[in-house]
């Protein structure tokens, strides 16, 4: 047949055959083969949380086979991770005590300080990135300092900055602030640089709702708010222009990376950030998430391998480069099986 004429049956119009896309379909070598979107483990971004003490890791009712690290767990979890091809880390730290200022939060000798040097002794090829943010180390349990009843914004910044700079200097390569406190990106650049670290990367919470999804979360790290929520300073989920200005907001101050969480509900985000920004893209698949597809899987309603896939792939699919994920151990492992 001519090339470029299309296949015609004895009628001279286009055979029906000519454009079948169930053929690259039919077996899974071809589907592998032309899968447009993978999900490799170098992707995926582990969230661990640190507590202070001694002991035996401890296990978080919520969030079924999710764990509690002490510091002096952290070098075998550190070599297992890194054995499993797990390449990232997201640190989250559990306060030794609180006070209204949230202290803890920069102390040099703080658990999240503590855990990066920890694991960068063990192994130092991890990416380690650590959550910044007020709402662990609190009494009150919000994200900033409060006034007279109220999150206040700029002496918050500030505070935000103390924060990552005690991280940069334990060598943390990414600061991640989530405190959506607005110019938290520009102060924390201002505060990393000032203290010589130039080099030390910025990961901005630039699109986290205020989401129903949170709660296993709040039970890792004790952080539930004492009084009211976080609307105030959190994002509305009905709004992707506001979010888009978010994110603009916080290129423009300097972040190196900007996130949307969580992940599954802000699809349509991931996707217009892709056309509008050059940056690398990261969504978190947060805790709420990972206990729904626990619980479903547990009562047999899904398939949990089969639904973890598809749900990261989707996430993939709409743009991130990144996804935080409680599952990215179970994906290394499944990764490996499939050799």
């Amino acid at each position: 047949m001519p090339r470029g004429k299309p296949a015609t049956n004895r009628g001279g119009g286009p055979s029906p055959t000519a454009t079948r896309l169930r053929r690259l379909r039919r077996t899974a070598a071809l589907r592998n083969w032309v899968a447009e979107t993978d999900v490799d483990v170098r992707r995926l971004v582990y969230p661990v949380f640190v507590r202070p003490g001694r002991g035996s890791p401890e296990p978080i009712p919520s969030l079924p086979g999710v764990l509690r690290y002490t510091v002096r767990d952290l070098d075998a979890l550190s070599h297992r991770l890194e054995e499993e091809g797990v390449r990232s880390v997201l640190l989250f730290g559990v306060a030794r005590s609180k006070d209204p200022e949230g202290r803890d939060a920069w102390a040099a000798d703080g658990v999240v300080p503590q855990a990066v040097r920890a694991i960068k002794r063990a192994a130092s090829d991890l990416v380690v990135a650590t959550d910044v943010c007020l709402c662990a180390y609190t009494t009150h349990g919000h994200c900033g300092l409060v006034r007279n009843g109220v999150v206040v914004n700029d002496a918050s910044v500030e505070r935000l900055g103390r924060v990552a700079v005690a991280h940069a200097n334990a060598g943390a390569d990414v600061v991640a602030p989530s405190a959506m406190m607005d110019g938290q990106v520009a102060g924390l650049r201002d505060a990393l640089d000032r203290a010589g670290h130039e080099s030390t990367a910025i990961l901005a919470y630039s699109t986290k709702h205020a989401s129903s999804f949170y709660g296993p979360f709040r039970d890792a790290e004790q952080s539930t708010p004492s009084f009211g929520d976080r609307r105030s300073y959190q994002m509305d989920f009905r709004n992707a222009r506001e979010a888009l200005r978010e994110m603009e907001r916080d290129v423009a101050e300097g972040a190196d990376l900007i996130m949307v969480k969580p992940a599954i509900t802000s699809l349509d985000l991931l996707a217009r950030a892709r056309r509008r920004f050059p940056l690398p893209l990261a969504a978190y698949q947060v805790s709420g998430e990972y206990a729904m597809l626990k619980a479903a899987a547990a009562s047999g309603v899904v398939d949990e391998r089969a639904a973890v896939e598809e749900t990261l792939g989707a996430v993939r699919r709409a743009g991130a480069d990144l996804i935080v994920t409680y599952f990215a151990r179970d994906v290394a492992r499944w990764s490996r099986e499939a050799r």
